[in-house]
């Protein structure tokens, strides 16, 4: 035995419970309900803030940072995920999903912000020990260690294939979008790489709250008092709310005078109520209402005009919404529960029929990133017939001399040129109307007759609008 003195061992470091931080917490647990629960961040959030709020726990920054934190991490998860990719030893998809999720938080917060890289490590890897234990939160330190290495121009370079040998491909990894989306948008779109670019980089962005002042019921006056408030780029009612804010503390909004819809919403309800008629104008029908929005401007503009709106929605709940929204419109109407496609009024009752189908929401990606994840290119056939049994039933529902609207919030040429063809060629006594000139001001309509917007070229959802005409 060696008669040198044994050292002292150290003594062992006090485990140290993990620092619980309020804003990631909440961020994750959003993350994780639209994971697992195939929810909507638009939807998951509000509560959650609303909760952390009450609780004391959160101030407007703290809200303001968890909601950076969520779409954020949503919208740039297909680069995230590209990135963690080749940061980890396995394929991505035998990480566990909540890890992944810390993961795309560290990313977004190292690669999407202006956080310094010591606080964005060592912020994630304490919000990894609360939610995934010690174990775990070493591989997330490890994994966002390496990541912090370069900037996000240098992983792009790193892992987005080049464009020159796969031009989808590496717009879906920069732009973080699925292939096969970049490719549909890129279609419905045409041109070269400029204008692909332009509008997968306008789905990466925050918008804005646009607010609709409801005619009758409210004035966009009133709404330009709220704080950041300036008018809107199209509508005569929109009011945009340059710095967000909680529109629903806006009294008018409260009230249910005016409202919360995307600009490209309003113009596409205002160009069916411009539309020219031959004959009377009293009975307008909105056949897909819920959750009201469009119905309730339609509501209001009927009401001006002496005329009469039936809001028909499927889905009870949506319908009840859809009453909701019309309460106290200031001329009459009816909410109906009823299924679009067997409808229970007689053929030929109604003026104007507005029908904004249900689709893939491939328009709404700003609004909705986690979307763009959620939908496969199989759901287009899902779509497919009651998208053309709603139109078919538009059709059959107007006079002659009426007209249709036929609207999607989607850009895909399948739900939007090829519904439309299908049914004219089933309806030969139709007329497409030009809606261009029933969208005053509003530039990049293309060649017509139908009209689509773009968030790129118009700051709106990518809408899409045709009006048709029964000619007998």
């Amino acid at each position: 035995m060696s008669d040198q003195p044994r050292r002292p061992r150290r003594p062992a470091k006090p485990y140290r419970r993990p620092q619980k931080d309020p804003v990631r917490i909440l961020a994750f647990e959003a993350l994780r309900a639209v994971d697992e629960r195939d929810a909507y961040a638009n939807l998951v959030l509000p509560p959650l803030l609303r909760k952390a709020r009450e609780n004391g726990d959160f101030d407007a920054r703290d809200a303001a940072l968890a909601t950076e934190l969520v779409y954020g991490t949503l919208r740039r998860q297909g680069t995230y995920d590209a990135v963690v990719a080749a940061c980890v030893d396995r394929p991505l998809r035998e990480v566990d999903p909540p890890v992944l999720d810390v993961l795309n938080l560290g990313a977004h917060q190292l690669l999407g912000t202006r956080i310094p890289t010591h606080a964005a490590v060592s912020a994630t890897v304490e919000l990894a020990r609360v939610v995934l234990g010690d174990g775990r939160a070493k591989f997330v330190n490890a994994v966002l260690r390496k990541i912090a290495q370069d900037d996000l121009d240098g992983w792009l370079e790193r892992v987005a294939p080049p464009y020159d040998e796969d031009p989808e491909d590496h717009l879906a990894v920069v732009h973080s979008h699925p292939r096969w989306v970049v490719s549909a948008l890129w279609d419905s779109l045409g041109g070269g790489r400029a204008g692909i670019e332009e509008l997968l980089r306008a789905d990466n962005e925050r918008p804005e709250v646009t607010l609709v002042a409801r005619p009758g019921r409210a004035t966009t006056t009133e709404l330009l008092d709220e704080e950041a408030a300036v008018v809107g780029r199209w509508s005569p009612y929109a009011v945009r709310l340059t710095e967000g804010g909680e529109p629903g503390a806006v009294p008018a909004v409260a009230q249910g005078r005016a409202g919360v819809q995307d600009e490209g919403s309003q113009l596409v309800a205002l160009a069916l109520a411009d539309a020219p008629l031959e004959g009377p104008d009293r009975m307008w029908l909105d056949g897909c209402a819920g959750p009201g929005g469009k119905a309730a401007l339609l509501g209001a503009l009927a009401a001006e005009r002496g005329a009469v709106l039936l809001a028909s929605e499927k889905q009870p709940h949506r319908a009840g919404l859809v009453a909701k929204a019309l309460a106290g419109n200031p001329g009459p109407y009816q909410v109906v529960a009823a299924d679009g496609t067997r409808p229970p009024w007689r053929p030929g009752s109604f003026d104007r029929v507005l029908v904004d189908v249900p689709c893939t929401g491939l328009g709404a990606l700003r609004r909705r990133p986690e979307a763009r994840w959620r939908r496969r290119p199989e759901d287009l056939d899902g779509f497919a017939p009651l998208q053309r049994g709603l139109l078919r039933t538009a059709l059959e529902s107007v006079r002659v001399g009426g007209v249709v609207g036929y609207a999607t919030c989607s850009p895909h040429l399948a739900e939007t040129r090829a519904v439309v063809a299908d049914l004219l060629k089933q309806f030969p006594d139709t007329d497409l109307i030009d809606a261009r000139p029933l969208l005053p001001g509003v530039p990049d309509l293309g060649e017509g007759p139908d009209v689509q917007l773009w968030p790129h070229l118009h700051g709106t959802d990518a809408m899409y609008l045709a009006l048709i005409r029964r000619t007998g």
